[in-house]
């Protein structure tokens, strides 16, 4: 909700626990929520808006006011929903198909034709390949600096600067081929190279039904 013209794709899973009539009406009840949460936000952002003008010193409030302006304009593109069964592959697939049909409408995304820097794709072959190799620990944490240096030794590379990469990591960052916590302070100057990992460690920390497991415990 903090990104302009952000596209959303829902997805639901656990198809296979449902009938198909039950599919649909859940589908329609999901997206019936989405609408009446960003009706309601909209809502609210409006009326704070309207408080702090009729306030008595509104000059006081302009920083506020610019944020909350600034928070209204943050459009949503919401898309139909798609319903998985995750223990599918040909659902998966399906997912998969949908997801770069849309990202391919020129539409949704303006800049979808724009192209890259024969740098960009070098510097991801070449970490690519720093992921895969023997010496890249499991967690796949590397600093940002070693991994600069570690570039820079690829003689097509030797002359790639910092700002240079942190531009190239943002892409690959949107892509999701690593992830790059730039706006972290803790993280700034640590890039994950295997995102999987990052899922599997979430995946010990926020899972379903995770309070009632706790509860039950003794």
């Amino acid at each position: 909700m903090r990104v302009p013209n952000s596209v959303v794709l829902p997805v639901g899973t656990h198809v296979d626990c449902c009938q198909q009539e039950e599919v649909e009406k859940k589908r329609h009840d999901i997206m019936a929520k989405i609408a009446a949460m960003l009706a309601e936000r909209k809502s609210i952002l409006a009326h704070f808006v309207d408080n702090l003008e009729g306030s008595e010193e509104p000059e006081f409030y302009m920083d506020q006011w610019e944020r909350l302006k600034e928070m209204e304009s943050c459009t949503l593109t919401i898309l139909n929903l798609v319903a998985v069964n995750c223990t599918d592959h040909r659902d998966i697939k399906k997912l998969e198909a949908t997801i770069l049909e849309h990202v391919k409408n020129e539409e949704l995304f303006p800049e979808v034709i724009r192209v890259l820097p024969p740098v960009y794709r070098q510097v991801e072959a070449a970490i690519v390949d720093i992921a895969q190799s023997e010496e890249m620990a499991d967690h796949g944490m590397m600093d940002l600096q070693y991994l600069l240096s570690k570039l820079s030794q690829c003689e097509h590379l030797a002359n790639l600067g910092r700002e240079l990469l942190q531009d190239i990591l943002r892409y690959l960052h949107r892509i999701g081929l690593v992830v790059w916590y730039e706006e972290i302070k803790h993280l700034e100057s640590t890039v994950f190279l295997q995102p999987a990992f990052l899922i599997t460690m979430f995946k010990l920390l926020v899972r379903y039904r995770l309070v009632q497991q706790l509860e039950s415990i003794s």
